[in-house]
């Protein structure tokens, strides 16, 4: 069994990540680098291949997280402007 991808942070939310995508351009290509760069990074860290230097995983894990934060940052103004839309 293939072990799960740690950087899929934002599984749970995918309804909420396909709304804003189809609402904000920006938000859609911020988490579009976001999977590419997640899912380049699964990759690197579980390859048989040639090491890759710690440096350039280290520069992209970093990267990664930036792109977290901000996705972050859009979701929970997404969902607090959503339960204000109910109230």
């Amino acid at each position: 069994m293939k072990p799960q991808n740690k950087y899929r942070k934002f599984q749970l939310q995918q309804n909420n990540i396909e709304a804003l995508e189809k609402e904000n351009s920006r938000f859609k290509r911020v988490y579009s680098e976001y999977e590419n760069m997640s899912n380049e990074l699964w990759n690197l860290e579980n390859s048989k291949d040639e090491p890759v230097p710690d440096d350039f995983i280290n520069a992209m894990i970093l990267q990664t997280s930036y792109l977290e934060d901000e996705i972050e940052d859009w979701l929970i103004q997404f969902n607090e402007n959503k339960s204000d839309i109910k109230h």
